[in-house]
């Protein structure tokens, strides 16, 4: 594209295009049809113009298209994208009440809805012009994204533009060295998430990719989504849609490359989906508050490799991770082993996950794979409660799915599987785990539910 402007006078720090690309190229597609760079820049000032003023709204759009349209709104206005755990009400008014003044911005007419809630036009003009594009600073804080919950009360993470580009450029030269340039995307996770706003919010924006407005659930859904656009496509998804897409027996069309977070990948799911539908599936690691940086294919590696320009630093609690996208580095739990020369590592676990009782030790994560290896048993979790019993112990607590089967059974097995002290008290089988949009499993869900079948 051409021109580009300035949208807040500042001069104190560089500014990058909101958008790369030629006008006519795809951004997205909605209903079979391909929307324009050229028409949503049109969209975007549509909207834009109808903002309130304000400092931050939160961005509830489901249609992946419409949260495009509204986060880069939001963006040309000078305003911040919050992205909370979830669309839950209490999960939006907690955020909104940390950020006096806010609103909300959606497409779907809501009820209740937030205070200050602002319905977007229908963006169904695909004839407009988009005229020059907009130029971000690099320091502009655009989004904040918050943790999903999963080990205790979200917290905010402040990404500001020249945060995003950085971590799209490792993303981008990641798949574009399986795919190339030019691909398009469907993805099963929502935009608010960050793994969901690195994959089909700033590819689109800031590379050669077009994204399906939708988030398809159901493998059929998911199928007739990658057929309505045109090869090479990637599906970015979690390994709870990718083992339902295995076990549903549906066909997909061809594709050129899954990518894969939110949770462990196991080695066999990666294997059988690369068997079954003949692509490679990429697992990226990252966090909320690092964005990704860095990736393996999983049926074929246990390390990972780290993208350009990224270090590791292993620490005796975790690991400092120092990266393009980050203004300083950050600590993360995970323990890490380095190699060939540290552009490599395996993960040994996370610090939070290692547990000593009667002193022996283990690693939670392993505890849980033991148990989700267990013939029969379809989901389950293994976690730490926070309290101690009578003996002073902290003990390990389990929810599973395992239809057929008794709490006896899945017990039974465990202890051919792990030391006896380990064994979950209590375990409760379950009909279904409370996972959020993204597979994960909010610690406070989690007891409530433990609670709920005590």
């Amino acid at each position: 594209m051409s021109t580009v402007y300035e949208i807040t006078g500042r001069e104190t720090a560089p500014s990058l295009p909101l958008l790369v690309g030629a006008p006519s190229r795809a951004i997205a597609w909605r209903e079979g049809r391909a929307v324009t760079a050229s028409t949503f820049l049109a969209h975007v000032r549509q909207v834009a113009a109808l903002l309130p003023e304000a400092d931050s709204a939160v961005n509830l759009c489901e249609d992946r298209y419409a949260f495009l349209v509204a986060f880069a709104a939001l963006v040309t206005r000078g305003q911040i994208n919050l992205l909370p755990p979830s669309r839950a009400t209490h999960a939006v008014d907690e955020v909104m009440a940390s950020h006096p003044g806010s609103y909300a911005i959606g497409e779907l007419a809501l009820a209740p809805a937030p205070a200050g809630y602002l319905r977007m036009p229908t963006l169904d003009d695909t004839s407009l012009a988009g005229g020059e594009v907009p130029s971000i600073p690099t320091d502009a804080v655009v989004a904040i994204g918050y943790t999903s919950g999963s080990t205790g009360r979200p917290k905010p993470n402040v990404k500001t533009w020249g945060s995003f580009v950085a971590s799209n450029a490792g993303n981008a030269a990641m798949l574009g060295g399986t795919i190339g340039r030019a691909f398009d995307v469907v993805a099963t996770v929502p935009p608010q998430h960050m793994y969901g706003m690195e994959m089909s919010v700033l590819m689109p924006l800031l590379s050669e990719v077009s994204v399906h407005s939708g988030r398809p659930f159901f493998p059929a859904d998911v199928a007739a989504a990658l057929a309505s656009m045109p090869e090479p496509r990637a599906l970015v998804t979690t390994p709870v849609h990718l083992r339902a897409l295995v076990e549903s027996g549906v066909v997909l069309p061809s594709l050129a490359a899954f990518v894969s977070a939110t949770a462990p990948m196991p080695v066999e799911l990666a294997r059988a989906a690369e068997e079954r539908f003949g692509a490679p599936l990429h697992e990226v690691f990252g966090s909320t508050e690092t964005c990704v940086f860095a990736s393996r294919r999983t049926a074929t590696d246990d390390d990972w490799s780290l993208y350009q320009g990224v270090t590791l630093h292993p620490q005796p609690d975790g690991t400092l991770v120092d990266a393009p996208q980050l203004a300083e580095p950050i600590a993360l739990a995970d323990i890490v082993s380095l190699h060939d020369g540290g552009r490599r590592f395996q993960l040994r676990g996370r610090n939070t996950d290692l547990l000593e009782i009667a002193g022996k030790r283990a690693s939670l994560g392993d505890l849980n794979r033991r148990l989700l290896a267990i013939d029969g048993v379809r989901d389950g979790v293994l976690f730490q409660l926070d309290d101690a019993d009578a003996s002073g112990i902290r003990r390990i607590a389990g929810l599973v799915v395992a239809p057929g089967m008794t709490e006896q059974a899945v017990l039974a097995a465990l202890r051919q599987a792990m030391d006896p002290v380990f064994l979950p008290r209590p375990l409760r089988v379950v009909e279904a785990l409370p996972r959020n949009e993204t597979g994960k499993l909010p610690r406070g869900l989690l007891l409530e539910m433990l609670a709920a079948r005590g």
